[in-house]
């Protein structure tokens, strides 16, 4: 196969997973941000977490709310629990990785704030500890998935809300990742923000 036969492919494969992701996501992504949106009019955070590929989607999320995503308007509360080095590695080395995320959510959390979590396929025990931890806080659960995320979904309750692409590629579902959370970015600029100057 030759290399541009490959980017074709490439190219193809990903069309292809993003038609068969709007085919069957677009009410699931609306309706989660609609409730990202309630949090934040209830003056909740955003909390987003995830490992290697799926913690850059992590802090597409928190920097687009902070920041601002493609208008000028207020920052929003998000925290990307992925971002702060140096708490990660010392939370890794005196805890375990399995509590880099749970351990700031149990500090920070509040009633009312919603985790977003990112994982493109494996089971990460990061995640898992950190949506029990967010149950026990009562905070709701959006879950980006894949298809080979059975052991996240398992976790979820009827409060949390998965987002599941239709793929088994690992860089499919990464890739669908980020278009999603282009989208709940536009939606809540659009939901809290159409009628500003």
């Amino acid at each position: 196969m030759s290399l541009q036969n490959r980017i074709i492919n490439h190219f193809t494969d990903s069309i292809q997973t993003k038609q068969d992701a709007l085919n069957e996501l677009c009410e699931l992504i609306e309706l989660a941000s609609q409730r990202l949106v309630a949090a934040l009019l209830n003056d909740r955070k955003i909390f987003s977490c995830g490992n290697g590929r799926s913690a850059a989607s992590a802090q597409l999320l928190s920097s687009a709310l902070l920041n601002k995503f493609e208008r000028d308007r207020p920052s929003l509360p998000a925290i990307a629990l992925t971002m702060d080095t140096t708490t990660v590695t010392a939370i890794a080395n005196d805890y375990g990785y399995e509590e880099v995320f749970s351990k700031p959510i149990r500090s920070l959390g509040q009633n009312g704030d919603v985790l977003v979590t990112y994982t493109d396929g494996n089971h990460s025990a990061n995640i898992a500890k950190a949506i029990a931890v967010s149950h026990a806080k009562d905070i709701s659960i959006i879950a980006l998935t894949g298809r080979k995320s059975e052991a996240v979904s398992a976790l979820l309750t009827e409060r949390d809300l998965e987002i599941r692409v239709p793929s088994s590629s690992a860089i499919r579902t990464h890739e669908v990742h980020v278009l999603i959370t282009h989208c709940l970015c536009d939606l809540i600029d659009h939901q809290l923000f159409d009628g500003m100057a």
